[in-house]
């Protein structure tokens, strides 16, 4: 099967815990908006598909069918590609935590922009100040001590147990993305979750994640994605 993934051509943002996904199973994909027809022809589907279209990137084609939202799609791929649990069960668990990621990816958006896309990040300083000492100090704590405790309990290298997950990859980018945004909060609570940083550095050693992350392909981060480097938000 050959999937095309339709997000933004200069930013890792949402898209990115899909091309992580794909990458890791080394599935046959085109990232369309990289590529001649630019993000016109990611324009285009989204206007013009009649039966299921997706409200915002990203959203990925198999075949004839259109899937939105980054979770869903994840849902998918990872039954298609090993990346959950054959079981129904499993399933639905692993989809819980990527929803579970999905709002942690909100808030850590909301660091930058606590006011609203719709303003810049210099029309929010001080809103932007306040909402990131509240995130660092409860937030981060909840969400990734959540994470830590499950990979503790499981006894296994990785949230549900011995096998990598879809969950897992997006566990390396929120670690990866906090590491950018925020390198000295970060740095200082890192001994806090020991669990959630090993698993990040397994999924950094996967063979297909590590080729990905040296590639062309992984964009670098930058201050037009979710996760931003504010000196301001840092101290």
């Amino acid at each position: 099967m050959h999937y095309q993934l339709y997000y933004w051509p200069f930013i890792q943002g949402r898209g990115e815990y899909v091309r992580l996904a794909l990458e890791d199973a080394e599935a046959n994909y085109t990232d369309v908006a990289r590529g001649k027809g630019g993000t016109g022809a990611m324009m285009k589907l989204m206007e013009g598909h009649k039966g299921t279209p997706p409200f915002a990137p990203p959203f990925l084609t198999s075949g004839k069918l259109v899937i939105g939202q980054t979770a869903n799609i994840l849902l998918y791929l990872g039954a298609r590609h090993g990346l959950a649990p054959k079981a129904e069960a499993g399933k639905l668990w692993v989809h819980q935590l990527q929803l579970t990621v999905a709002d942690f990816v909100l808030e850590i958006h909301d660091t930058h922009h606590p006011l609203g896309p719709s303003l810049y990040y210099e029309d929010q300083k001080a809103p932007a100040k306040k909402r990131t000492e509240e995130f660092w100090k409860s937030r981060v704590p909840k969400y990734l001590g959540y994470f830590e405790d499950l990979v503790k309990d499981n006894g296994g290298a990785f949230v549900t147990g011995r096998r990598a997950t879809y969950a897992d990859l997006s566990l390396f980018q929120i670690v990866e993305g906090l590491r950018y945004a925020f390198p000295q909060r970060m740095a200082a609570f890192e001994k806090q979750v020991p669990r959630v940083v090993a698993l990040h550095d397994r999924v950094a050693e996967r063979p297909n994640i590590k080729a990905y992350l040296a590639s062309k392909r992984r964009i670098p981060f930058n201050e037009d994605g979710i996760f931003r480097r504010y000196k301001a938000l840092d101290l």
